[in-house]
């Protein structure tokens, strides 16, 4: 009988293990190759060695003109020293992306995981999860750059603050409030390069850092906007959560041109260099084009070049770039294999299934009845989409499931467009949508917007429904047979007033936009599989409210005597359709506070030349405080008093004394599921320095002194804050 290892399935099986394994090390080393005699000996190449001093090696070894051309995304190589070229710029927003050029689809690896747009993950308020999606996302970046399709430096996350409802890029921020999109951004961030020390897994590189909320709007485009803004709470708090790299405030990455922008205000583009000291990477040629000249000049010197790359090269080396073989570093064995797995798929689902939010649900007709509601009708222009679900600075989804597909794995279903897309410009089609309607146990409706109305470089005029949607929905809403339920996917906020108050609309989702599994998640909550637990991370605001305020004006507090009305939840006293943190559930929860402190003592530093000077009955500086574990704790237990197990969010807003004239403030939130019928006892611990304190008019953050309030549902609690020196330093 013929050996084992001959047999054909045998050698079948082999060449599939070995033609895996040549995928997954099918990149050669971007350095220090141990096959090349001529440079695998340097110093910088010892593995063995401090980064800091294979770093301090490699650039003593460069020359100035090889140094500037490591200064842009599109790094050159220096052969000589056996360094390829390499491109910075990718993208990972929400999965792996190739809207940047260091990444490409194709081959082996023809697509990847693509999860909801960030205003969607993070309506699940969920940190765990954000985290949790990094490290797929960084998992399939890797199997990427293994297989020579990707970069390992991504522009991601976004965590530009969500200021103006009309902006085209809001979708890809994680909201309105500064301590969410602080959370958010250190969770993805340590799900995306990992835990494993000095070493990262991928490089992430936080982008637009404070006001970008403009793309083009009323001709005034971000190429020529100069946004003029005072130093906000949520921007040291952002990065001190989530840093390695930051796209400066100043250019925000303006595609491949950010510094060509800045050479127009200066006389010469070395001119433009000299105020630049400190930027390490150019998104663009400009650096490339202008160092030399700049250093010739005065306004630059070779040692700014060198702080730079000292940057660079040690987020390159930290990333494994000059260890040799890809193969034989940690991460070197995920290739094709590890792309759109079941189970990365499977988080992709489960994302979109705690983003959703349930706006409304008169009469908890949600969720419906495979029994009772057996033939539904589905219209919409996004009833049946499938990138729409993804949308921007989205790759190669791994598949989609539309909103059609997911209702049908449920009941019969009765298909209409109703408009042909989300402009809806004209009534043709609604006949046969109101056909339709007439003839189901229930009616859903898909609307909302796409790309086409926001999108980057493109900011919308209003904020109602596009074109005739709202029309569309009374109609089909007044003929339907059964109850009807309007579901929008959008980025921002849309005014769907009359929708809110439309008694024979019974529910309203919002589903953001959802991603690749997307159409499943909505007919998981429709029908009741998932209990909706998503809560809003930004403020509806009615239509009215964008005629009181330019795009171009970046100030987030209200002023009355200009008619100026404020942004967000914490500025913003007025009427709203929806407000920050709103969302329902198919059952009921009631929050308890069980234990929390009543005072609290600030322990204060003393100044060097008069020791009692930090004390003060209003406000002391956080400068001043001794702020280490400086925390208030309080107990909280939730109680499903409902009949279906259900996630609950909880959020803590808290109130600086009165004469501070602050609105309320998210301070901690927790997502918990609780099993109908149960309890549990939630721990949030609240730092004073970083959440308790405010900013005052001159920029400095200060500790309110005296009665603080916290709001956590329904429940009011209030404690006070004094403080007391306990010692002196010494200047």
């Amino acid at each position: 009988m013929p050996s084992t290892f001959t047999t054909p399935s045998f050698l079948f099986v082999l060449l599939l293990l070995t033609a895996s394994f040549c995928l997954v090390n099918s990149r050669a080393p971007f350095a220090c190759d141990p096959s090349d005699e001529a440079t695998k000996d340097f110093p910088f190449c010892r593995t063995s060695m401090p980064i800091s001093e294979r770093v301090k090696d490699l650039i003593g070894r460069l020359t100035l003109q090889e140094k500037i051309k490591l200064l842009v995304n599109n790094a050159a190589g220096v052969t000589r020293l056996g360094i390829k070229g390499y491109e910075w710029w990718s993208e990972a927003l929400h999965g792996v992306s190739n809207v940047g050029p260091g990444t490409r689809f194709g081959g082996d690896i023809p697509a990847a995981t693509s999860f909801p747009q960030v205003i969607t993950t993070v309506a699940s308020f969920n940190a765990s999860l954000w985290e949790a999606i990094g490290r797929v996302v960084s998992d399939e970046a890797r199997a990427m750059y293994n297989g020579g399709n990707a970069g390992l430096t991504y522009w991601s996350p976004n965590v530009n603050i969500f200021r103006d409802p009309r902006w085209g890029r809001g979708q890809e921020t994680p909201g309105e409030d500064p301590i969410v999109a602080g959370k958010y951004a250190a969770s993805y961030v340590r799900g995306l390069q990992g835990n494993d020390g000095n070493r990262l897994k991928v490089a992430a590189c936080c982008k637009h850092y404070t006001a970008y909320d403009l793309d083009n709007w009323n001709g005034v485009d971000r190429f020529h906007f100069n946004a003029k803004i005072r130093l906000t709470s949520h921007l040291g708090l952002v990065l001190k959560k989530a840093k390695l790299l930051v796209l400066c405030a100043l250019t925000t990455k303006s595609m491949a041109f950010p510094l060509a922008l800045i050479q127009t205000s200066s006389a010469t583009p070395s001119a433009a260099l000299g105020s630049l000291t400190g930027l390490d990477l150019d998104c663009g040629p400009f650096l490339a084009v202008h160092t030399e000249d700049a250093i010739k000049r005065g306004r630059l010197s070779e040692t700014d070049v060198n702080g730079a790359l000292v940057n660079t090269l040690t987020v390159q080396m930290r990333l494994g770039m000059f260890d040799g073989e890809p193969s034989a570093q940690p991460y070197g064995n995920l290739g094709p294999r590890d792309v759109c797995t079941r189970a990365h798929q499977e988080l992709a689902l489960e994302a979109a299934r705690q983003g959703i939010v349930l706006l409304k649900n008169k009469g908890h007709e949600l969720p419906l009845s495979s029994h009772r509601h057996r033939t539904v009708a589905v219209i919409g222009p996004n009833s049946d989409v499938t990138e729409a679900m993804i949308g921007n600075y989205a790759g190669v989804p791994c598949g989609y499931t539309t909103p059609l597909q997911g209702i049908g794995r449920y009941a019969k279903t009765l298909h209409q467009h109703g408009c042909s897309n989300v402009s809806c410009a004209d009534d043709q089609l609604f006949g046969r949508a109101l056909h339709v309607a007439r003839q189901a146990d229930a009616t859903i409706l898909v609307m909302g917007l796409d790309q086409s109305i926001e999108a980057e470089f493109r900011d919308r005029s209003s904020l109602l429904l596009p074109g005739k949607q709202q029309e569309l929905v009374t109609k089909v809403a007044s003929a339907a047979k059964g109850p009807t339920v309007l579901v929008l996917m959008s980025g921002g906020p849309i005014d769907v007033s009359f929708a809110k108050n439309d008694p024979r609309i019974a529910a309203i989702l919002w589903a953001g936009y959802p991603g690749q599994a997307g159409g499943a998640a909505i007919a998981d909550v429709l029908f009741g599989t998932t209990n909706p637990g998503g809560k809003l991370p930004i403020t509806w605001y009615p239509e009215d409210y964008i005629s009181k305020l330019p795009m171009t004006i970046m100030a987030l507090r209200m002023d009355p005597k200009r008619g100026y009305p404020g942004r967000t939840y914490r500025f913003y006293y007025g009427p709203v359709v929806y407000p920050f943190g709103h969302g329902l559930s198919y059952t009921n929860f009631l929050q308890t506070l069980a234990k929390a402190p009543t005072s609290i003592t600030i322990p204060l530093h003393g100044h060097h030349k008069h020791p009692n000077a930090t004390i003060s009955k209003t406000a002391v500086r956080v400068t001043h405080a001794k702020c280490n574990k400086l925390t208030v704790t309080v107990h909280i237990d939730v109680k499903n008093i409902g009949s279906r197990d259900g996630s609950h969010t909880l959020l803590v807003f808290s109130t600086p004394p009165g004469h501070w004239g602050q609105h309320k403030q998210l301070v901690a939130f927790d997502r918990v599921h609780v099993l109908a019928g149960a309890q549990q006892r939630v721990r949030i611990n609240i730092h004073v320095c970083k959440y308790l304190s405010v900013v005052d008019r001159f920029g400095i953050r200060r500790i309110p002194m005296g009665q603080h309030s916290l709001h956590i549902g329904d429940t009011h609690h209030s404690f006070s804050l004094q403080a007391t020196t306990l010692g002196i330093i010494k200047s």
